[in-house]
């Protein structure tokens, strides 16, 4: 890694994602600690033991930046804030994250709703709610930031500074920090090493949307160097965006074709997306929430369209399709 610039690997309880990136980049007499690693049993000692491998401690930290809200890149915003003494920058549609950590058993309550709405089996959801029940969203307490992170804002750094691009999609709060004279992108979840789809469902209107959109907005940046939130650093950024972009434009076409056939729920048209039938956690998380952002891409421009049948919302494709731009 380049001089004045600091991977710490931290973990993460997740399967399939099992670390997470903080990057500390030199700053006068201290560093800008740009995300934070999840809050849970021991997140704070595993943050320091990082810090001494790079001969730094917590109160290097002049300044916390989040790229994102969400707990693996906030969740230990609020003990390093107080620790550090410093302040904290981060984008100001937090709410999908800070709201919820504030009222976490509302939020649960919600998430439940949602799952059953859209035609999770009960047998599904009671053992969902089973396992995760008072599990907490991984973040230590709620901090709000000093700064908004929006278009134009700047992070001065010893490698220069670092102008912050908005990148909604994977997070209503995501942001991405750009360094133009060395070429380097601090991505967050927005571009990782591997095509890795996930969207915050139900904060914004149409989050799928917001990707491609985001995509856009990175391609044209000189980029040599990837940071980014989870995996290795990673050179070829727009082989990456382009594969995110073909994925993305390739489950929607899978969901588009689900519902041509007949009306279905959400939770029925998990296993077009997937590929396989939707038995697991995964599959009501993370496949339920990309499922639903997909149709509401196609809401959007007029090719799908939503009713209700015994409490559940179905899906059928609209009468009249629209344009089909991203």
């Amino acid at each position: 890694m380049l001089p004045g610039l600091w991977r710490l690997r931290l973990p993460l309880p997740w399967p399939g994602v099992p670390h997470c990136n903080a990057w500390a980049i030199a700053a006068g007499d201290g560093v800008v600690l740009v995300d934070t690693g999840m809050y849970e049993a021991g997140a704070l000692r595993q943050l320091e033991l990082a810090f001494e491998q790079a001969r730094l401690r917590i109160e290097h930290v002049r300044l916390v930046v989040c790229t994102h809200a969400h707990s693996d890149h906030y969740g230990l915003a609020g003990p390093i804030v107080e620790r550090a003494g410093c302040e904290l920058w981060m984008h100001p549609n937090h709410g999908h994250v800070t709201k919820a950590a504030a009222a976490p058993d509302r939020a649960f309550r919600l998430r439940l709703e949602v799952a059953r709405q859209s035609g999770v089996p009960e047998q599904l959801l009671r053992a969902y709610e089973e396992r995760r029940r008072g599990q907490g969203l991984g973040v230590a307490r709620v901090v709000l930031p000093d700064r908004e992170l929006v278009n134009g804002v700047e992070v001065e750094t010893d490698l220069g500074r670092w102008r912050v691009y908005e990148t909604p999609g994977h997070a209503p709060s995501h942001v991405v920090l750009h360094q133009p004279e060395r070429e380097l992108l601090i991505s967050g979840d927005h571009l990782l090493g591997r095509v890795s789809l996930y969207y915050d469902y139900g904060y914004t209107p149409d989050p799928a949307g917001e990707f491609l959109r985001s995509l856009d907005v990175v391609e044209p940046l000189p980029i040599g160097l990837v940071l980014p939130g989870h995996g290795r650093p990673f050179r070829d950024a727009r082989a990456l965006i382009e594969a995110n972009r073909r994925e993305v434009h390739e489950r929607i076409a899978r969901v588009r074709a689900a519902i041509a056939e007949r009306e279905l729920t959400p939770f029925e048209i998990v296993p077009h997306l997937l590929g396989r039938e939707p038995r697991d956690e995964y599959a009501i998380s993370w496949g339920l929430s990309e499922t639903l952002c997909y149709l509401r891409y196609l809401e959007v421009r007029g090719e799908a369209q939503v009713s209700e049948r015994d409490g559940q919302h179905v899906w059928s494709a609209a009468a009249t399709t629209g344009a089909r731009a991203h």
